[in-house]
C-alpha cells in the first residue's frame, strides 16, 4: 500500500488555530461570569420573606387627646341669638371632651423573650401599645426605654412561648447597590414586603447621631420602625423617614443604620435610658483655609472652639486644638467625632490625639455622661482702653464696660468688638458681623488692637497666608480664617 502523505500545517495556520482557541476560552469565561451574576441576583425573594416575616410586627397605639379649650362665642344677654348658640354648644359638647387618637407603625422582635424595636415617634405619648404578629396573635407591649436623638424605642411583650426573632447585621458592611428588603405595615394595609437596593450610605438628616442608609425600597407611612433586611435576613437598618413631596414613596427612604441602633438598644435594655460618652468641647469642621492657617497638611479633624468645665478641660484640651484621633479612631469631621464619643462607654479613659502649635500631642481623657452635662460659661478678665482701627475688612475696638452692657456680655468678657464689617471683603463673606467679639487670633488671646496687629505680623513672618480668628457671637464660638494678602 502506497504511504499517504500528511501535509504539515503552515505556521500561519497554527497561529490561526491558537487564536480561535483563545477566543473560545474567553467566550467560555464570559458565559460563566454572566451565569455567576445571574445566580447572585435572586430569581425570587419568597424564601427570604417566609423566613423573616414571623419576626416583623404591626404596632397600633392609642393616645388620649385633651379636649379643645378654645373660647366660647360671646353673645350679649337678651340677644335673639342667645338660645341658638346655647343649643349649638350643647349639641357639640361631645366634640369638646377628651378623645382617643390612634397611630400605626411597624417593628421587629430581637429576642425570643419578647423585646421589640421600633421608632420612638411611633409610640411617643401612647397610652396603649398593641402588637400584632404575623400569625395574627395580639399582645400588649410596655415601653422599656426610648431615645429621641436616634428615634429608637425598645418595647417588651410577655408571651407564653418563645417568639421568632431576627439578628442585627453589620450596616458598615452594606455597599451601595446591595439588595435590601423592607417589611412593615404601610398605610395600615397589614404585612407588606418591598425590595430595592442601598442607594447611599452615611446620610445625615438633622440629628447629631444620624447615620442613615438610603434605599429605593418602597417605604410609606406605617413602615416607620420596621426592619430593613440584607439578603442574609439580618437587620441592617430601622426604617425611619422618607423624602417626599406628597407623603408617599418616591424611592427615597431612610433607615437608621444598625450599628447605631445596636448600641442604643443595648443601653435601653440595660438601663432603660441612653448613657452616652461626653468629651466636653465645642467643635467645628476644619476647612481648607483653617487647615492652612494652622499648618495642617489635610483639612480633617475637629477644631475645638471652646472648652467649658468638663472632662476635656480637666485633661488639658484647649481651644484651638484640632482633634485628629479619638480612642484609636481617626477623626474625619465633627459629625464623626460626636458619634464616636457618644458611642463610647461613660467613664472610659481614652487617648485623644490633638494638633497644637505645629505638633501632635496625646491626651488621656476620662469621659463623662452627656445626659448629665451642664453648660458652663468660662470667666475671663477685663480689657484695656478702647482703640478703634480698620483691620482685615473689620473695624475693631477694645472691650469696654459700655460695650459689655450693650452686647449683653458677662462682666469679665474680653476681646475685640467688631464695630463694622466692609461688605466687599472676605470677612463679610465668611459671616462676620457687627457685634461679634474676637477673643483669639493665631490661637493667642487678644485684648487690644495692638495684640491683633502683632498676631498678623507674626503670621506673615511665618509665611502664613491666613490668620485664624476665634469669634464669639452671643456666647457661641467659631473659628474663621481670614486671608492676609
Amino acid at each position: 500500500m502506497k504511504p499517504q502523505a500528511i501535509p504539515i500545517p503552515s505556521r500561519a495556520a497554527v497561529l490561526s488555530r491558537a487564536v480561535w482557541l483563545v477566543l473560545l476560552g474567553l467566550a467560555f469565561l464570559i458565559v460563566q461570569t454572566f451565569a455567576a451574576q445571574s445566580q447572585a441576583r435572586p430569581g425570587s425573594f419568597a424564601d427570604l420573606a417566609d423566613e423573616i416575616s414571623p419576626s416583623v410586627v404591626n404596632i397600633t397605639t392609642a393616645t388620649t387627646v385633651a379636649a379643645s379649650t378654645g373660647p366660647n362665642p360671646i353673645v350679649p344677654d337678651g340677644s335673639p341669638f342667645e338660645d341658638f348658640f346655647r343649643d349649638f354648644m350643647d349639641r357639640n359638647d361631645g366634640q369638646r371632651r377628651p378623645r382617643r387618637s390612634q397611630a400605626l407603625g411597624s417593628g421587629f422582635v430581637i429576642s425570643e423573650d419578647g423585646y421589640i424595636v421600633t421608632n420612638n415617634h411611633v409610640i411617643e405619648s401612647a397610652d396603649e401599645i398593641n402588637i400584632e404578629f404575623f400569625s395574627g396573635e395580639e399582645l400588649v407591649a410596655k415601653v422599656v426605654g426610648t431615645d429621641p436623638n436616634t428615634d429608637i424605642a425598645l418595647l417588651k411583650v410577655e408571651a407564653d412561648e418563645p417568639l421568632p426573632f431576627v439578628q442585627f447585621g453589620d450596616s458598615d458592611a452594606a455597599r451601595v447597590g446591595d439588595w435590601v428588603m423592607a417589611m412593615g405595615n404601610p398605610l395600615g394595609q397589614g404585612f407588606s414586603v418591598s425590595v430595592g437596593i442601598v442607594s447611599a450610605r452615611n446620610r445625615a438628616l438633622s440629628g447629631s447621631y444620624d447615620d442613615f442608609i438610603q434605599t429605593d425600597a418602597a417605604i410609606n407611612r406605617g413602615n416607620s420602625g420596621g426592619p430593613l433586611f440584607n439578603m442574609d435576613g439580618e437587620v441592617i437598618g430601622v426604617n425611619t423617614a422618607i423624602l417626599s413631596p406628597n407623603g408617599g414613596s418616591i424611592g427615597i427612604g431612610f433607615a437608621m443604620a444598625s450599628n447605631v441602633v445596636i448600641n442604643v438598644v443595648d443601653q435601653l435594655q440595660r438601663f432603660g435610658e441612653t448613657r452616652r460618652g461626653w468629651l466636653g468641647v465645642r467643635i467645628q469642621d476644619v476647612g481648607a483655609d483653617v487647615a492652612e492657617a494652622l499648618g495642617l497638611e489635610d483639612a480633617a479633624g475637629a477644631l475645638v472652639t471652646d472648652v467649658p468645665d468638663g472632662p476635656a478641660m480637666e485633661a488639658g484640651i484647649e481651644a484651638g486644638d484640632v482633634i485628629l484621633s479619638f480612642d484609636g479612631t481617626d477623626v474625619e469631621d465633627t459629625r464623626q467625632l460626636v458619634r464616636v464619643v457618644g458611642e463610647t462607654e461613660v467613664g472610659k479613659a481614652v487617648r485623644v490625639v490633638v494638633f497644637r502649635d505645629g505638633e501632635t500631642q496625646t491626651i488621656m481623657v476620662t469621659l463623662g455622661r452627656r445626659e448629665e452635662a451642664e453648660r458652663a460659661v468660662p470667666a475671663s478678665a477685663p480689657a484695656d482702653e478702647p482703640i478703634e482701627k480698620d483691620i482685615l475688612g473689620l473695624t475693631v475696638t477694645a472691650m469696654t464696660e459700655e460695650l459689655r452692657e450693650q452686647l449683653g456680655l458677662s462682666a469679665g468678657a474680653e476681646g475685640l468688638v467688631v464695630q463694622e464689617v466692609d461688605e466687599t471683603t472676605e470677612a463679610h463673606e465668611k459671616g462676620l458681623r457687627a457685634g461679634d467679639v474676637i477673643t483669639e487670633a493665631g490661637q493667642q488671646k487678644v485684648q487690644t488692637v495692638g495684640d491683633l496687629e502683632d498676631r498678623i505680623a507674626e503670621a506673615k513672618e511665618a509665611g502664613r497666608k491666613s490668620l485664624l480668628l476665634l469669634v464669639r457671637r452671643q456666647g457661641e464660638p467659631r473659628f474663621v480664617a481670614l486671608s492676609l494678602g
